[in-house]
């Protein structure tokens, strides 16, 4: 089976309120939509909560109501006001991301971000480790300098996860991406902003369910993995479709 089907998993370990939340939620479409595909990634071990929502509640609205639309994100990328935000929840260390960022994301940027119809923003959700946190820190920290874009397609170029995610290939990445002021750069990884803002990103994506990487948001419908072009574009001008008829 083609590997753009495929996502990479790890259990998520974390407190239980947050499982609670998101089992308040509802949240079960990201199993929903996982590509059936026993050979990708997966840890020895892996859990996932089902449960139907609480009364009253709509998790599409909570689901979209996650775009952020903030005009001063660096890790974000197309107009603030665009009728559809793509929310992405991904991994440095994830080979199924590094397929996406490289075969289907900058066909999404050519065709929707660029006529204003698709905003894309990043969440760093690192699932391997302490590597995958250095780099998500890292990506934060290139973003403080404008240079989160040229990072995230260093970082994601074909052979880069082989050569691993240390402190010195983060410099020598940021550097290839153009950073312009590499103590800074190396001061703000290490600096608790960074490090709080990959708590944001990554408490949101446990309080949602989200268990594999890449998963997707596109105006609140979920997509888990890197699937097929096509499966973007459709759900994009679905989306498209329901904001202009004020849905």
């Amino acid at each position: 089976m083609s590997t753009s089907r495929k996502s990479s998993r790890k259990p998520l370990l974390y407190a239980a309120g947050v499982a609670l939340a998101a089992i308040a939620l509802g949240i079960v479409s990201w199993q929903a939509t996982a590509p059936a595909d026993k050979h990708r990634e997966t840890s020895s071990s892996s859990s996932s909560a089902s449960a139907e929502a609480t009364p009253g509640s709509d998790p599409a609205a909570e689901l979209k109501a996650l775009a952020r639309r903030e005009a001063g994100d660096k890790l974000a990328v197309g107009r603030t006001d665009a009728p559809v935000v793509l929310i992405e929840y991904s991994d440095f260390k994830c080979g199924y991301c590094a397929k996406f960022a490289r075969d289907t994301e900058p066909e999404l940027v050519k065709k929707y971000v660029a006529d204003g119809t698709l905003r894309i923003e990043w969440r760093n959700f690192p699932i391997f480790g302490a590597e995958s946190e250095a780099a998500a820190r890292a990506a934060w920290a290139a973003g403080q300098q404008d240079r989160f874009t040229a990072f995230h397609a260093a970082a994601y170029a074909e052979g880069a996860k082989a050569k691993g995610f240390g402190e010195d290939r983060l410099v020598e990445l940021a550097r290839e991406a153009g950073v312009p002021d590499l103590d800074r750069f190396k001061a703000d990884m290490a600096g608790e902003q960074a490090a709080a803002a990959l708590r944001r990103d990554r408490e949101e994506g446990y309080r949602i369910g989200v268990q594999s990487t890449p998963s997707f948001l596109v105006n609140g419908q979920p997509i888990a993995g890197a699937r097929p072009l096509d499966v973007f574009t459709t759900a994009i001008a679905r989306a498209k479709a329901q904001a202009e008829a004020g849905r």
